[in-house]
């Protein structure tokens, strides 16, 4: 059974672009993901822990055979292969992989929560998610909760690279 995830890219350490990059290869070279779409990437002021360098952002859709927490053993082998540490909470990063939304699910274990918790308070989630998908529906949450211009952080995004209609891969050439 096919499954539809969308999911967060994000990095602050260098090379930026190199690290989503190969976060989109990799999981398109997964023999169960297929990357289908992508948004911009965005550079982002840091939330949470401040004292850092900004990160490049984005959003992808994948098709998936994958089971949630499948989905989410990939994202976890992809991150560690590209050097994550976690050592500070919303800390510096060389990649982050975060499932927003899996299907039209809900699902909350001590592993992973489904939609993403705190998703449609961050403008760095929002805006690349609503560009790859306009009416994207979140469960357990109302459509007024998506307007862009009630995030508090909006300013804090900044366009870095535009997607000018081309295929997600397209962002990485220069």
């Amino acid at each position: 059974m096919s499954n539809i995830a969308y999911i967060a890219i994000g990095s602050n350490i260098e090379n930026r672009l190199e690290h989503l990059r190969q976060a989109v290869h990799s999981l398109n070279n997964h023999k169960h993901i297929h990357v289908e779409k992508g948004s911009s990437i965005y550079e982002t002021d840091p939330v949470g822990y401040e004292d850092q360098a900004p990160f490049l952002n984005m959003v992808i859709k994948v098709i998936t055979e994958l089971s949630m927490i499948e989905l989410l053993r990939a994202n976890q082998v992809i991150e560690t292969e590209n050097g994550r540490k976690r050592e500070i909470k919303w800390g510096p990063r060389t990649l982050d992989l975060d499932i927003l939304l899996y299907n039209h699910e809900n699902i909350e274990t001590e592993e992973l929560i489904i939609p993403h918790p705190r998703m449609t308070e961050r403008a760095f989630v929002m805006i690349p998610l609503l560009e790859v998908e306009q009416n994207v529906v979140i469960p357990t949450h109302e459509l007024a909760a998506l307007n862009i211009d009630e995030l508090r952080d909006r300013e804090g995004v900044r366009v870095w690279k535009q997607k000018n209609g081309e295929d997600v891969y397209e962002l990485f050439e220069n």
